[in-house]
């Protein structure tokens, strides 16, 4: 087999749940005073599952949706790869059923545990296999946060959402589509700022244990924030280079949707103007490694991307790890 030039975006999808959670909910429940959490996070509403929802169901509505809008025959996909924290199960992987209820009978099928920079993870492996196989690779990024909120601890419970978000990464024989910079990063010294303490092999779940242990905190947002910005800096910086561009040649910047401030302060050491950022965290929060490729969708409704555009994709999540893509369209 001959190796494949580059790799494309072929299709497009997104789903999120109907319920719609306002700030004011949470912020009558907390205590905070009326508006505080936009101020603090840009966050207007975010979206929360239903009771019988399920994290493989929302997947698979955000992949149809890619997969329609990609036109890909279902027996062509060779490979599907979910980015997720929150799986139906921590054992088995919820891929192979998300495959299934798709209809990918020819396609491997595996989870991708990276938080908040999950997706871009899998788009880098999904543009390497498609390279060295030739084949079409869905990727969905999904996750269910809302069952692992501490509704208690304000730094996690203003900001965490649920959504679905997915992408065909398809064969291509123009080098100057798909990825054409990469950069990906981590930095294990800041393991436990972002945790969900037990549940893990290191501390199995207990009778007696205490909800919060396994339930998502935040230990030092303030370090959050000051490590995000400079990863996501830091990778954005060396990704254009590796693509051979500068940031005045970003056509679309489109980062993680953590916290406003958080992308505006990496736009602003980027040199990147305000109005190339793809921004959806206002209605939709922050659903980890879903908010990228939610964000790639609702932008591509608004107005497709055009040929020879390149957009910029940057992330930073617990572990710590993060990394930027550029890509070109």
């Amino acid at each position: 087999m001959s190796a494949v030039r580059s790799s494309c975006l072929a299709g497009f999808g997104h789903f999120v749940p109907t319920r719609r959670v306002e700030n004011a909910e949470i912020e009558t429940r907390l205590c905070l005073e009326p508006g505080w959490i936009e101020r603090r996070t840009g966050i207007r509403a975010r979206r929360w599952v239903d009771a019988g929802d399920t994290l493989s169901g929302l997947a698979a509505k955000a992949g149809e949706a890619a997969l329609q809008d990609a036109g890909v025959a279902r027996n062509d996909i060779a490979l599907t790869l979910l980015a997720t924290s929150t799986p139906d199960h921590l054992l088995p992987p919820s891929a192979p059923l998300l495959a299934h209820r798709l209809g990918l009978a020819n396609s491997g099928a595996i989870d991708l545990a990276g938080a908040c920079s999950g997706f871009l993870y899998a788009l880098t492996l999904a543009d390497g296999f498609v390279r060295a196989q030739g084949r079409p690779v869905l990727v969905v990024a999904a996750n269910i946060l809302s069952r692992r909120i501490n509704p208690a601890e304000r730094a996690s419970a203003v900001l965490f959402a649920d959504a679905a978000g997915a992408v065909v990464v398809a064969p291509c024989d123009d080098a100057d589509k798909g990825l054409i910079g990469v950069d990906l990063a981590s930095d294990g010294s800041g393991y436990d700022l972002i945790t969900i303490p037990a549940g893990g092999s290191s501390r199995p779940f207990a009778p007696g244990m205490a909800a919060e242990d396994v339930l998502m905190t935040m230990r030092d947002g303030r370090d959050v924030f000051i490590r995000a910005v400079e990863m996501m800096t830091a990778c954005s910086t060396r990704a254009l280079a590796n693509a051979g561009l500068c940031p005045a040649d970003v056509s679309r910047f489109v980062p993680h949707q953590a916290n406003v401030r958080i992308f505006d302060a990496v736009c602003g050491n980027l040199d990147i103007e305000p109005g190339r950022t793809v921004r959806s965290i206002e209605d939709h929060g922050n659903s980890s490694a879903a908010t990228i490729p939610l964000s790639l969708s609702l932008a591509h409704q608004r107005k497709p991307f055009a040929s020879g555009e390149k957009l910029l994709l940057t992330a930073a999540g617990a572990g710590l790890t993060g990394g930027a893509v550029v890509l070109g369209i």
